[in-house]
């Protein structure tokens, strides 16, 4: 009996596969926050100002972001928080 030749090994190769397809799975599953631009975070916003999430005091020049306590001079700011912040809610109710 010869020795198997190693260019026909393939033991590696499911394994390679099934990490990258976990990397795919994570890569989906984060909440992409660096693609936020301007006009989508005053949406955001304003969004969660109807929706009574955000309340504006301007006063200090800020918008409190009410479910966390949080306060942020810029939008974008806040809208990058509020996608962070709702996607690790999401990951703690996924988990319980």
């Amino acid at each position: 009996m010869t020795d198997p030749d190693i260019h026909d090994d393939t033991a590696g190769d499911h394994e390679r596969l099934e990490t990258e397809l976990l990397a795919q799975d994570r890569d989906a599953a984060r909440v992409a926050t660096a693609d936020v631009d301007e006009t989508m975070a005053r949406q955001l916003v304003s969004d969660l100002v109807d929706d009574g999430l955000v309340t504006a005091v301007a006063e200090q020049r800020v918008l409190v972001h009410e479910p966390s306590g949080e306060a942020f001079d810029a939008i974008r700011q806040l809208a990058v928080f509020h996608r962070g912040w709702t996607a690790g809610r999401d990951a703690d109710e996924e988990t319980s």
